[in-house]
């Protein structure tokens, strides 16, 4: 009997799977820690991955 293969994982195009990411804006609070910003990538909003697509298959049998 086949193994069953998994589809291979969706990962975003743009981003290459690292959706979020934390910038340091350079300077520092009155405590002393880095301010940063934490950035998302447009195209997937910080999920790393990509919808499915469904493709309709044509001439297919119901």
């Amino acid at each position: 009997m086949a193994q069953h293969t998994p589809p291979p994982p969706r990962i975003c195009p743009v981003c290459d799977g690292f959706a979020s990411v934390a910038i340091t804006l350079g300077d520092r609070d009155a405590r002393g820690h880095l301010r940063t910003i934490t950035a998302h990538c447009p195209t997937c909003h910080g999920t790393g991955t990509t919808p499915t697509r469904r493709h309709d298959r044509e001439g297919a049998r119901a």
